[in-house]
């Protein structure tokens, strides 16, 4: 409420308003600013120009009654109503119900009004008033709140819910912009949703010029700070000497305290972001129901076209709307991992299903020539010359080997569905591993196949998973080599690029099929030309993940009856790994 009220006395009587003004001025409790109209019209037009606090209105004016006068009143239509205290030199009880009727709050006679009486009136009357108003003003804002939150929370597509916010928040407030930015796990700040997109790459940067302003800390110990825009997103950092990083948006403080992720400080959310024309409040996500809450983002509105001096109840709506925000946020992204948890489960369940089939199929015929070699043997030993008993082992041997890769396999590929796959990286000289790797598959590669090694650059001080590229290599080695049934050349090639390890398998196989090449690092896939050759179509799923576990890529290439060339490209990890071991050494 202000600290001077604005009281409007209509009253003919000149002596009555001199009695009444130096009345209302001896308020010790209230100070006052008097305007004065001797008929009912000039008090019309003075209602019309200035915003009154309240109207003293006597029942008789020359030129109408004080209940035509309200009824003139209520026609002006003004954005509030005016409380009214009638005055009249007659105690007629008639008369002041009617006045109540038509919306007046205090009917006082005239022969006994005194000082005091006129004071408490008075100041009962304005108090009454405006704590009226505002109940009012609170149940509609609650209105428009829970009709904006119904609203927001009708869907459970997070599109669609921030849609839904910005666009219902603008016209709320009736401003020219509403934002959402969320906070990104590589430590971005991203615009996901606007009300109203700028036209123009210059629009765009003058949008977020003012919408954005970054805090400069008073720290000499900041040395960079810079503003990135970009289409739809905002980078604001400042790298501290102290190896933080605090990044300022619009004064909403987010802090860096690891290597790996943000925490985000929403108790830094400074008074001072809800002056000029931009409003931020933060949306938090309640965390598995503790008091902790996880930073999601922020909501911001903007007044771009002039300063808007934000209302404390527009500003009580924002808070408001930001909290129905994060529920249907939190709910949205429930269902999220819920539909990804099916279709993940449906995924296991048809995985399990081609192991089991797969197992019935890869296991009878190894298990029924071990069988029939070893009840062979058993049977007719003595019979047998030393030629044909090796023959039987070797069949046993070979088959045996085959049900071993195909377990060792299916234990892989399970770990990988279930992402239980872990990555160990550790030094390692890749052409000694790889050279070591390649003598094992000579031991058991048949004289048709001439496998040849190649090694250009220096391979020493490579970050890598020992376990994982053995299974890169031997899967890649043993395609090439089973699909090579006349034999001929296997060659690998281990090439050095710098920021790259790079290596390839090439063979002069049977190629690969066009129409196959597609799926052929899916699980369970094989070229529709293989005929007998057993296999599961594991090897390359595995060899795929493998390599993806080490941040690389693997691409191949086949000509059918030329021969299939697999490349496997690795990032050479080796100076990421020493910076973070160097800084693990010096905390």
């Amino acid at each position: 409420m202000p600290d001077a009220w604005t009281i409007l006395i209509i009253d003919d009587s000149a002596a009555d308003r001199k009695i009444y003004r130096r009345y209302l001025l001896k308020d010790a409790q209230q100070s006052y600013q008097i305007l004065e109209a001797d008929c009912g019209e000039d008090g019309l037009v003075l209602c019309q120009k200035t915003r009154c606090n309240l109207i003293l209105l006597d029942f008789c004016l020359p030129d109408m009654s004080g209940l035509e006068f309200l009824d003139r009143l209520k026609q002006q239509r003004l954005e509030t109503s005016i409380p009214v205290i009638m005055l009249t030199g007659r105690g007629d009880e008639e008369i002041a119900v009617q006045a109540m009727k038509k919306g007046v709050q205090d009917y006082l006679v005239k022969q006994n009004l005194t000082q005091d009486v006129l004071q408490l009136a008075v100041r009962n009357t304005i108090k009454q008033s405006y704590l009226q108003a505002q109940l009012q003003k609170t149940q509609e804002r609650q209105r428009l709140i829970a009709m904006t939150a119904l609203r927001i929370r009708q869907s459970l597509d997070l599109e669609q819910i921030l849609h839904t916010a910005v666009t219902e928040v603008q016209q709320l407030l009736k401003c020219d912009r509403v934002m959402v930015y969320q906070f990104l796990p590589d430590q971005s700040i991203a615009k996901i949703a606007c009300s109203s997109q700028p036209q123009t790459t210059a629009d765009r940067n003058n949008l977020l010029n003012s919408c954005c302003k970054v805090a400069r800390s008073e720290d000499e110990s900041v040395n960079n700070s810079q503003l990135l825009l970009k289409d739809g997103a905002l980078d604001i950092c400042q790298q501290m000497e102290s190896d933080s990083t605090i990044c300022h948006i619009c004064q909403y403080a987010v802090i860096k305290v690891n290597e790996t992720s943000w925490n985000y400080d929403c108790s830094n959310l400074l008074e001072a972001s809800n002056t000029g024309a931009n409003q931020v409040v933060p949306i938090t996500l309640s965390k598995n129901e503790q008091p902790q809450c996880k930073p999601w983002g922020f909501l911001m509105a903007c007044q771009c076209s002039g300063k808007q001096h934000w209302q404390n109840d527009e500003l009580e709506i924002l808070h408001q709307v930001s909290v129905q925000l994060a529920i249907a946020i939190q709910q949205a992204e429930l269902l999220a991992k819920t539909q990804a948890a099916l279709v993940k489960e449906k995924q296991l369940n048809k995985f399990k299903s081609q192991i089991i089939t797969t197992i019935s199929h890869e296991y009878r015929t190894p298990l029924a020539s071990i069988l029939a070699s070893a009840s062979t043997l058993k049977q007719n030993k003595d019979k047998l010359d030393e030629f044909k008993q090796q023959r039987f082992l070797e069949i046993i041997e070979q088959k045996t080997r085959h049900l071993s890769k195909l377990v060792d396999d299916m234990l892989v590929i399970d770990q990988l569905e279930l992402d239980k796959a872990k990555f160990k990286p550790i030094v390692l000289d890749l052409r000694q591993l790889f050279s070591d790797l390649l003598e094992e598959q000579r031991q058991i590669a048949s004289d048709r196949h001439k496998l040849i090694f190649r090694n250009t650059g220096n391979h020493q001080g490579f970050w890598g998973d020992r376990g994982l590229l053995r299974l890169i290599f031997s899967n890649l080695m043993s395609n090439a080599i089973k699909y090579s049934p006349q034999g001929g050349n296997v060659e690998f090639h281990l090439i050095n690029k710098n920021s790259q390890v790079i290596f390839y398998v090439q063979d002069e196989g049977i190629g690969i099929p066009i129409q196959d090449r597609a799926n052929l690092f899916q699980s369970f896939s094989r070229g529709s030309n293989v005929d007998t050759i057993p296999g599961t179509g594991l090897g390359l799923a595995i060899t795929k993940a493998c390599v993806e576990l080490h941040g690389g890529s693997i691409a191949l290439e086949s000509q059918i009856q030329q021969g299939t060339k697999v490349t496997v490209s690795l990032p050479n990890q080796i100076s990421k790994y020493i910076v973070t071991s160097q800084d693990r050494s010096c905390s």
